[in-house]
């Protein structure tokens, strides 16, 4: 019995690694130039029901202007625990916000969707810029936003 234990007890520990294996993943998103401030970008994913599931970065670090951040703001209750450690300085008119993260590599070809909030003081609010499935056939492909992003790209 003691060898049983001992063995679903390694085979556990020998398994674990390969469940919570992350990779890095490079976010490049190319604003246009909008004249204003700078943006505030709330990058987060969601599952193939379109639900809130993890924030990935936000940039601006002014929490006061995330309630302009709708969708991300509704799905994410705002709380701290869901951007601390995970946000940054906003992005000015024409330029690229480029970050590296760390996603779980079971959420790759999962279902999951990376999804752009977008604000701008002074500018407009534009809740769902853009949204990318998360997968290997998306990584590298440019997809366009709806508002201030002309391009986003992620490579894994």
């Amino acid at each position: 019995m003691k060898n049983l234990i001992s063995t679903a007890c390694l085979a556990g520990t020998l398994a674990l690694p390969a469940i919570v294996q992350a990779r890095p993943v490079i976010l490049t998103a190319q604003l246009q130039n909008y004249g204003g401030s700078g943006a505030y970008l709330a990058v987060y994913l969601t599952d193939a029901a379109g639900n809130y599931r993890k924030t990935v970065w936000v940039a601006g670090s002014k929490v006061k202007y995330y309630r302009h951040l709708s969708d991300w703001a509704r799905g994410s209750g705002l709380g701290p625990a869901q951007f601390d450690g995970i946000s940054g300085a906003s992005v000015g008119s024409g330029k690229t916000l480029k970050v590296s993260v760390e996603l779980a590599d079971v959420l790759t070809d999962a279902g999951y969707d990376i999804r752009i909030d977008s604000a701008v003081e002074d500018g407009r609010d534009t809740p769902q810029e853009l949204r990318a499935p998360l997968g290997k056939q998306g990584s590298g492909k440019p997809v366009a936003g709806r508002g201030i992003v002309t391009s986003f790209t992620y490579d894994m």
